[in-house]
């Protein structure tokens, strides 16, 4: 089933100097993808990800999420779209200090009217699938940057969407944070096959993805799916980059 479909997008900002940040971009993600988007800066794939997640309009083209087009909707139409298909994890976690980290997981359920005890038995799921039980009646400030990951995780994908959308989530991690944040996504993504597009500039991060669209100069450029282990991915990914440029 088709979860994301991309037509001729292109994205034009205007000002003193037009720049065409997308030139038709077509782009197609089935259900159980896990892709990520590389380039180097500027490239356009930023644009793209705010696109599809609703952040910023396209100039021309379309963008199709579980058959609808969100572009096309307004005010609390959009705002139940968002809340109902898509999932958010951003760089810097985006968690709320005053609430404990549980509580922060379940905000998108308090939003919807879900009743406590549906809450609780969601979190409990969702803590035990993403081992950060422990730290459900701990604060932002109590936690590490890998569990604050884990936890903005699995506060995107507490309410089931029906794409999971990720800007740089290793951006601030290190190297052990990092691989424990990345094989969450992909035990998400594996054993209950969320749909997830990631954008990062990182080839270790990508490598766990299973395929790769890159984009240069608001195009895209190349896709490399993988068909070995993430090490030979990653080697793949490398060769890529060189070409191109684009990696820390």
């Amino acid at each position: 089933m088709e979860i994301l479909k991309i037509n001729n997008l292109n994205k034009t900002y205007t000002g003193k100097v037009s720049y065409k940040a997308l030139k038709d971009i077509n782009l197609s993600i089935q259900e159980g993808d896990f892709v990520a988007v590389m380039g180097p800066s500027g490239s356009g794939k930023s644009t793209l990800l705010n696109i599809i997640s609703t952040i910023d309009m396209p100039t021309s083209g379309e963008v199709i999420i579980n058959s609808k087009n969100p572009h096309e909707l307004k005010g609390q139409a959009l705002s139940n779209f968002r809340r109902n298909e898509l999932g958010f994890v951003f760089q810097n976690f985006n968690l709320l200090d005053t609430l404990t980290i549980g509580e922060n997981i379940v905000l998108p359920l308090t939003l919807e009217g879900i009743s406590i005890s549906e809450m609780d038995k969601r979190l409990e799921k969702i803590a035990k699938d993403l081992s950060i039980e422990n730290i459900l009646n701990k604060r932002t400030f109590e936690i590490s940057g890998g569990q604050a990951q884990r936890a903005a995780v699995a506060r995107a994908v507490i309410n089931n969407p029906s794409i999971l959308l990720a800007d740089e989530p290793t951006g601030n991690l290190d190297s052990k944070a990092t691989n424990d944040v990345m094989k969450i996504f992909e035990h998400l993504n594996t054993n209950n096959n969320v749909t997830t597009l990631m954008v990062t500039h990182e080839p270790y991060t990508a490598s766990f993805c299973k395929k790769v669209v890159f984009i240069k100069d608001g195009e895209i450029y190349k896709e490399i799916h993988k068909s070995s282990s993430n090490e030979e991915f990653y080697e793949e990914i490398l060769k890529v980059v060189a070409h191109i440029g684009g990696a820390r």
